[in-house]
């Protein structure tokens, strides 16, 4: 399975994103408003960052920063690491797992054309797991498959 198939079997493959000029709060209530955990950054329609609820925790409430006084910019995550389409699902999970990331910008030659999450990829292996569980007992039951 690779990343493109976790994108197609997405119910909502949406990209919601701010600018670097948004607030804080601005990218915290569209996150409330979607129920997701990270928004991308994407200025003159290229993707400059990303911003999570782990930098709010981290690098805004922490520090002391007023989240209606603070700009994206200040406290995105900007060194960004993505997957293209066409890697694994092995791939995303090592890196989520060594990186300690939650979601995965997906770019295709340079174009954004979606995110993962960490859910994406756990669904996905649950999904793979089922019907490989399910096509072994057809097998063994000498049922068709």
């Amino acid at each position: 399975m690779n990343i493109r198939q976790i994108l197609q079997g997405k119910t909502i493959n949406t990209i919601y994103s701010v600018t670097s000029d948004s607030t804080v709060y601005e990218a915290l209530e569209a996150m409330a408003n979607r129920n997701i955990g990270a928004v991308l950054v994407i200025d003159d329609g290229k993707l400059s960052g990303i911003f999570s609820e782990r930098d709010y925790a981290r690098k805004g409430i922490l520090k002391g920063r007023a989240s209606k006084d603070t700009l994206i910019r200040e406290v995105m995550t900007a060194n960004l690491i993505t997957v293209s389409p066409e890697q694994p699902l092995e791939d995303a999970m090592v890196i989520m797992s060594d990186k300690h990331i939650r979601h995965l910008p997906v770019v295709d030659e340079e174009e954004l054309i979606g995110i993962i999450s960490i859910n994406d990829v756990v669904s996905a292996i649950i999904h793979d797991q089922k019907a490989r569980i399910n096509s072994l007992e057809s097998y063994i039951s000498g049922s068709p498959y």
